[in-house]
C-alpha cells in the first residue's frame, strides 16, 4: 500500500503557505505559492501521491477547496475557532501555521467543519446578496425619513414609502425645496431599483430545480414563508449532519452557552458562535408565527407567562427548528395529527 502524504495549507488572499509531511511527521516540502488556479495546478503536479490536505475556513477557502478536491484523496476544512494550537502559539507566522495544520491533519486532531456542496454554496451566495440589498433598502428608507425630519416636514409614517403618497408629498408640501426634492427622488429611485432586484433574486431561487421541491415542503409549515424556507435550505445544507434537534438549535444561535465548574452551572446569553443569517431569519419568523399557527400561539403565551416576550419568541423559534428538521429529514409535508399533537 502507498503511504499517505499530509498537506497543511495556510490560505491568504494573495498567497498560500503549504507544508507536506508523511505519516511519520517528516517534512518533504514546504513553501509559499501564489493564490491562483494556474499556480495551484503547477504545484499539484509536484506533489507525491496519494495526498490529503487541510485548510482553515476563510473567505478564500471555497474556490480553493473546489479546485483541489478532484485531485486529493481527501480534503478537509478546519473550524477557525477550534484551531487553538495556532491562535495560542507564542511564535506565529504562515509557515508555522501550515505546519501546525498539517500535524493536526496527520494526527487526526483537526477540528473539521462542514463544507456544503458547490451548488448549495453558489445559491447561498445569491441569497446572502439578497440580504445585503434588503439592508440597503432599509438604510435608504431611513435616510428619506431623516431628510424630511431635518427639514421639519410633517409626513404620514405609515404611508411614506407608498409611491402615490410620496409623489403627492413632494408636489404639495411647500417646505420641500428643490435641493431636498432631488435628494428624496434619488433615494426613492434607489429603493425601487433595489426592491426590483431583490424580488428577481428571490424568484430565481424559488424556481431553481435544486430547491423547488424542498422549499415547497418547508413552506407547508405554518409561519414559514419563502425567505425562511430558502434560508434554512441553503444555510443548513444537509440536515442529516445534525445528530439531534438540540445541535441544530445551537447552530442557529437560539440557546446560550453553558459554563459549569464543580456543582455550579451558569447559562450565558445567546452565543455569538452561530449562523447569524439563520438566527435573524428564524427570530423574525417566530415573531409572526403566533398569528399563523394556534399551536405556536399557545406556546408563545405559555412561555410569556414564565418570563418576557423575548423568551417566548426564542421558544417559538426553537419549535420552528424542530418542525423544519422533521420536514427536511422526512422529506414530506408538515401535518397536524388528530390528537392535537404536531408532527411532520
Amino acid at each position: 500500500m502507498q503511504s499517505m502524504y499530509y498537506i497543511g495549507l495556510d490560505v491568504h488572499k494573495k498567497t498560500i503557505s503549504y507544508c507536506v509531511k508523511d505519516g511519520s511527521g517528516t517534512i518533504h516540502d514546504e513553501g509559499t505559492i501564489p493564490a491562483t488556479r494556474f499556480d495551484l495546478d503547477r504545484w499539484m503536479k509536484t506533489l507525491p501521491q496519494p495526498w490529503t490536505a487541510a485548510m482553515e475556513a476563510t473567505v478564500f477557502t471555497g474556490w480553493i477547496y473546489d479546485h483541489l478536491q478532484p485531485h486529493a484523496a481527501a480534503l478537509k476544512v478546519a473550524h477557525p475557532l477550534m484551531l487553538r494550537a495556532i491562535a495560542a502559539a507564542k511564535k506565529k507566522n504562515d509557515r508555522i501555521d501550515a505546519n501546525k495544520i498539517c500535524d493536526c491533519l496527520r494526527c487526526d486532531f483537526l477540528p473539521e467543519c462542514y463544507m456544503a456542496a458547490t451548488a448549495i454554496r453558489e445559491r447561498r451566495r445569491t441569497l446572502r446578496y439578497r440580504n445585503l440589498l434588503v439592508r440597503q433598502m432599509v438604510q435608504m428608507k431611513n435616510k428619506i425619513s431623516m431628510l424630511l425630519m431635518e427639514a421639519g416636514v410633517s409626513y404620514n409614517k405609515q404611508r411614506l414609502h407608498k409611491a402615490g403618497y410620496f409623489r403627492e408629498l413632494l408636489a404639495t408640501n411647500p417646505a420641500i425645496d428643490e435641493g431636498l426634492c432631488s435628494l428624496l427622488r434619488l433615494c426613492r429611485e434607489t429603493v425601487v431599483r433595489l426592491s426590483k432586484t431583490e424580488s428577481a433574486l428571490v424568484r430565481s431561487l424559488e424556481r431553481d430545480s435544486l430547491l423547488i421541491d424542498r422549499v415547497e415542503r418547508l413552506m407547508s409549515i405554518p409561519a414559514v414563508g419563502p425567505i425562511t424556507a430558502l434560508t434554512w435550505a441553503l444555510e443548513i445544507g444537509d440536515p442529516q449532519r445534525f445528530p439531534s434537534i438540540k445541535k441544530a438549535i445551537s447552530y442557529c444561535g437560539l440557546c446560550g452557552a453553558e459554563k459549569s465548574s464543580a456543582n455550579t452551572v451558569q447559562r450565558t446569553p445567546l452565543s455569538k458562535q452561530r449562523n447569524k443569517h439563520l438566527q435573524t431569519t428564524l427570530i423574525e419568523a417566530a415573531k409572526m408565527a403566533p398569528r399563523n399557527s394556534p399551536e405556536l400561539a399557545m406556546l408563545y403565551d405559555k412561555e410569556k407567562q414564565k418570563g418576557n416576550a423575548n423568551r417566548a419568541t426564542l421558544a417559538v423559534a426553537r419549535k420552528l427548528v424542530a418542525y423544519l428538521m422533521a420536514v427536511d429529514r422526512g422529506q414530506r409535508n408538515f401535518q397536524v395529527l388528530q390528537t392535537n399533537c404536531i408532527a411532520a
